[in-house]
């Protein structure tokens, strides 16, 4: 009883707390909290920006780009000639600036094509991160179902094993004053430390779900209201489920977007087989000073020049043989491109089968539910008619505790079914590619991935990141 007194006090450290808040989370709001808080993804959005940011890197390729260069230079030489003619003494000084400016005009059509293929890779991130966003909420949604169930199960655990606390004084008082035996008693104390050790395993199932819900969800669960599964989000028949995941899951579509992608990398390793064609100017002004005799009076014996120039020059280069690295390339893109494609094929045959398992899984829990409370309500009434029939003697303590355990098992599945059957029609929405924050109407800031990306896409300079970073 001792040990019963500690776990009491322990389930109630894991669960009071739980019970402070006025008003009880809901599961949208549980949603809306996972989808401004989670961790991932809030890194795959952070990872998108910086994708985004492919494309100017990209359209760099057809842009002027410009530097500027100085040197400064001294020298000193003596020479010295035969016969006693002397020794000649001479230092230069020069010093140059200029500025030199290179644009490119055709690269092969390379440029463009980069271009091109940064913008599918970052249409497919965006998709990518819908799909990162869905299995957050998907996740978000499981937790919440897994901590209720979880307490419901604590809760049902606790009350079994203050049931068996009573049937082992009922049995102990029969026993005393002869109307019982020692087998029942024994019997009735089995179970009670039975209940115990599954009131501990339950108690643990609590503290772990409720741990992956913080991890989840980025807050402690505090009461939870009951969920229900999001019925009129639903396709209305497994067929318009699959129509619907293969014409807009995020999955699908992000891989279509990689295959883009691939094709015009194929393009553009094709275009360094091309001429290209470049300009180049550049203006500089040089200063130059050379004093032949340092003995001479300041000034004197000094020759200077300064030149100031400008260039202007056009340059074709016409690719004939790069040792066979630009053709490989070429064949390393198609191969590529190649496996693109097949992996989109592999999505929607994985985005087929969850449609399906999903699909089922509902269909069975919503069946579960129907048996599973018929079963409660027959086992609760057989486990008053044995009570009943054990106070006149007609049954003994094991038919009670037998009946009891069947009431338990019968309500744990119930519990058990009640959580698959939201956590499935979840799955379900996020198999076909609903399961989004605009779809649920959480009450949460929309992240638009294409804020960042427009003002980013045609930036020139700047180091600054678009939210002052």
């Amino acid at each position: 009883m001792k040990k019963f007194t500690f776990l009491a006090l322990l389930s109630a450290s894991v669960t009071l707390g739980a019970t402070l808040p006025l008003s009880a989370e809901t599961l949208s709001g549980a949603l809306a909290k996972a989808y401004s808080n989670n961790q991932d993804l809030n890194a795959a959005r952070a990872q998108l920006r910086a994708t985004d940011e492919s494309v100017p890197q990209a359209k760099a390729g057809l842009r002027p780009t410009i530097s500027g260069f100085g040197t400064l230079s001294a020298s000193k030489s003596r020479t010295t000639t035969g016969d006693n003619l002397g020794t000649t003494n001479e230092h230069t000084y020069s010093s140059s600036a200029g500025i030199q400016i290179n644009q490119t005009i055709f690269d092969g059509f390379q440029t463009p094509n980069n271009i091109r293929s940064a913008k599918a890779q970052v249409r497919a991130a965006q998709f990518n991160l819908t799909n990162t966003e869905q299995n957050t909420l998907l996740d978000a949604a499981t937790a919440y179902m897994n901590v209720i169930r979880d307490r419901q199960i604590a809760d049902l655990r606790r009350q079994n094993l203050g049931f068996l606390n009573e049937q082992v004084r009922a049995a102990r008082a029969r026993f005393e004053v002869g109307e019982g035996t020692r087998t029942d008693v024994a019997q009735a104390e089995s179970q009670q430390a039975l209940a115990t050790a599954l009131l501990n395993s339950a108690l643990s199932s609590v503290a772990s779900s409720e741990a992956s819900y913080f991890e989840t969800v980025g807050d402690a669960p505090g009461k939870l209201a009951p969920a229900s599964a999001p019925m009129r989000l639903l396709p209305r028949s497994v067929a318009e489920a699959y129509a619907m995941a293969q014409r807009q899951h995020p999955a699908i579509i992000a891989g279509l977007a990689t295959v883009d992608a691939a094709a015009y990398q194929v393009k553009s390793a094709e275009g360094a087989l091309l001429p290209q064609v470049s300009l180049t100017g550049e203006v500089s002004d040089t200063y130059a000073a050379d004093r032949t005799d340092p003995n001479s009076l300041p000034g004197v014996n000094v020759t200077t020049q300064n030149e100031v120039a400008a260039t202007v020059g056009a340059q074709i280069t016409i690719p004939i043989y790069q040792g066979g690295s630009a053709s490989s390339l070429v064949r390393q893109y198609k191969e590529t491109l190649g496996q693109r494609r097949i992996e989109v094929d592999g999505y929607r045959d994985e985005v087929r089968a969850a449609v399906a398992t999903s699909w089922a899984e509902l269909q069975a829990a919503k069946a579960n539910i129907t048996g599973y409370q018929a079963q409660v309500r027959s086992a609760r009434l057989a486990l008053q008619g044995v009570i009943e029939e054990r106070n006149v003697g007609q049954r003994t303590t094991l038919d009670v505790l037998d009946s009891q355990a069947d009431l338990i098992s019968a309500q744990i599945l119930l519990v058990g079914s009640q959580r698959d059957e939201v956590v499935a029609a979840y799955t379900l929405l996020s198999s076909v590619g609903l399961l989004t924050q605009s779809r649920l109407k959480l009450a949460a800031t929309t992240y638009n991935p294409n804020d960042h990306y427009i003002a980013v896409e045609d930036k020139w300079f700047g180091l600054r990141t678009p939210d002052g970073r």
